[in-house]
């Protein structure tokens, strides 16, 4: 009797568990290698990828709390805090607490943090160069993701 190894077998179409028909496998490498793209772009500004997405938030609306930033990253307030430490040793944001809430803290912009928005406005066209997609089938993408997201939430 021979016995016949997975690697030997042609993968069979149908197989709801093969790696390559997972959603899940696809997000993930999507991820990283969109990330990675960012890395050699963010880092003569001196920013991780979390930093930027921090300060994409700020950019649009400043000061905010840690709870609204929390919220509109979609991440934990301790997972947030250590990058906003970071960004504010490097002088990019301030942290303080918010005179209409004492409890609540305040992130801002600095004037380097505001000047550095500049520099980011570079990014977008070099990762659609890099990806060789325009922003049009970018923009489709992002709305397929924004339903998977919507639609993976608790």
């Amino acid at each position: 009797m021979t016995v016949t190894s997975r690697a030997d077998v042609a993968p069979d179409p149908e197989d709801l568990l093969a790696l390559d028909r997972q959603v899940c496998f696809a997000l993930a490498v999507a991820s990283r290698s969109v990330i990675a793209l960012y890395r050699p772009l963010l880092e003569p500004m001196g920013i991780t990828h979390p930093q930027y997405l921090v300060m994409l938030a700020l950019w649009e609306r400043s000061p905010l709390s840690v709870k609204q930033l929390s919220g509109l990253l979609q991440l934990d307030p301790g997972t947030l805090s250590p990058l906003l430490k970071r960004l504010e040793a490097i002088g990019y944001v301030t942290r303080r607490r918010d005179p209409r809430d004492e409890r609540a803290l305040a992130v801002e912009l600095t004037e380097e943090g505001r000047a550095l928005r500049e520099q980011a406005l570079r990014v977008p066209p070099a990762i659609m160069e890099r990806l060789g997609m325009s922003a049009e089938e970018l923009g489709l993408l992002h709305r397929s993701l924004t339903r998977v997201i919507a639609a993976a939430a608790p």
